[in-house]
């Protein structure tokens, strides 16, 4: 498969250059930093993938983009304005989710928990609220299971629920953290389906991900961390062999298979941060 080209700005030309901002950012959850001398701009309509070994920051990054740790220096912007006053703007699909299967929650009860930080707490949704609701499910391919319990559902059913769940939020920006993680092919297949089309549509997606060559296949943009930034571009011009040794050491190999380079990355062993 071709990676796709760079993206356009999303239809009607939105009055800012860059969706999302990071500025000389260094952020953890004491004195110490867990990431520094991040800075980086993504236009509004791509899709970006943040790659790195287990504890090199990806998740800390995304949180501190979200306002949901401190920010020991440096600024994040959303639209030119402070991230953290835009928080409704972002939508967040974390690694772990705490849904608690065995409550007795259907599944449009669930992604209409996207809704609220638009409906507001202790006030019923609205028809618009219910419409994005099956939308967001419609997008997933879930609409005919939206009355079901959110515990009979299968493992890849979940995920995609829990994604129309941040869908339902209509943000500008899709902070997903390794949402194929754990699935089978033909759901994350259809998760990327839908990922493409936001783009397409001029969201910004911004994905972490352990799979190096679904980025170079299906991103237009590619962020490496090891607890700095390594480097931000096009695949094309990050994935060479000098850039990822810095970002995962020593534990990468890159396999050539017939005329395809395949990049294979042991991320357990290389670093201790969250």
């Amino acid at each position: 498969m071709n990676r796709p080209a760079a993206r356009r700005s999303p239809p009607g030309k939105p009055s800012w250059e860059y969706c999302l901002e990071v500025r000389d950012l260094a952020a953890g959850y004491g004195d110490k930093p867990a990431i520094q001398g991040i800075a980086f701009a993504i236009r509004p309509g791509q899709m970006v993938g943040v790659i790195g070994p287990n504890g090199a920051g990806k998740t800390t990054l995304f949180k501190a983009i979200l306002g949901l740790i401190p920010i020991l220096r440096g600024r994040v912007l959303l639209h030119e304005t402070d991230a953290r006053r835009q928080r409704a703007m972002m939508g967040y699909l974390p690694q772990l989710d705490d849904i608690q299967r065995a409550f007795p929650v259907s599944v449009s009860d669930v992604v209409m928990m996207g809704r609220y930080p638009r409906i507001g707490w202790c006030r019923p949704p609205r028809s618009a609220d219910r419409a994005s609701v099956r939308e967001a499910l419609d997008r997933v391919n879930l609409l005919e299971h939206g009355d079901r319990q959110i515990g009979r559902l299968s493992g890849g059913q979940l995920q995609r629920a829990l994604l129309a769940r941040v869908l339902a939020q209509d943000p500008h920006l899709l902070l997903l953290d390794e949402p194929v993680s754990g699935v089978d092919p033909t759901t994350q297949h259809s998760i990327f389906a839908v990922l493409e089309k936001l783009r397409d549509e001029g969201k910004t997606v911004v994905v972490a991900t352990h799979d190096l060559n679904c980025v170079v296949e299906r991103f237009d943009q590619v962020l490496c961390l090891s607890g700095h930034l390594v480097a931000f571009g096009p695949p094309a011009e990050v994935f060479r062999e000098e850039i990822l040794e810095a970002t995962y050491g020593s534990h990468l190999m890159i396999v050539k298979v017939g005329d395809r380079r395949v990049v294979v990355a042991d991320e357990h062993r290389s670093h201790s941060r969250a």
